[in-house]
C-alpha cells in the first residue's frame, strides 16, 4: 500500500503562483513515475505533469512553460510549482503514484482544490 497526501491548494488570483506538494510513504518501489492530474469542473481527469524517480519531465501543454514539477526521493515528496495563473487552471488536483515494474501499482491522493479567480 502507498498513501499520498496533498497539500497547497487554495484560493489564487488569476496570474498568481500555487505550490502543491504530495507526501508519499509506504511501499514505494524504484522504478517510478509521480504525476500531477487535474480534474476540470465537468471535465475528465488529465494529466497536468509527470516525473519519475529519475528526474524524467512530461508537461502538458496547458502548463509548459510557467510549471515545474520535481520530486525529492529522499523523503518521497512531489511538488508542483504553477506560476501565471489562469482560471481554466480551476480544479482538483490529484497526486499519482505508479510503480512501473511489476506487480504494476497505482495509487492516487484525495486530491486538492484550486480555485483560480478572474
Amino acid at each position: 500500500q502507498v498513501q499520498l497526501v496533498e497539500s497547497g491548494g487554495g484560493l489564487v488570483q488569476t496570474g498568481g503562483s500555487v505550490r502543491l506538494s504530495c507526501a508519499a510513504s509506504g511501499s514505494i518501489r524504484s522504478p517510478y513515475v509521480m504525476g500531477w492530474y487535474r480534474r476540470a469542473p465537468g471535465k475528465q481527469r488529465d494529466l497536468v505533469a509527470s516525473i519519475s524517480n529519475g528526474g524524467f519531465t512530461r508537461y502538458a501543454d496547458s502548463v509548459k512553460g510557467r510549471s515545474t514539477i520535481s520530486i525529492d526521493n529522499g523523503k518521497i515528496a512531489m511538488y508542483l510549482e504553477m506560476n501565471s495563473l489562469k482560471p481554466e487552471d480551476t480544479g482538483v488536483y490529484y497526486c499519482n503514484y505508479n510503480a512501473i515494474l511489476w506487480p504494476n501499482a497505482d495509487y492516487w491522493g484525495q486530491g486538492t482544490q484550486v480555485t483560480v479567480s478572474s
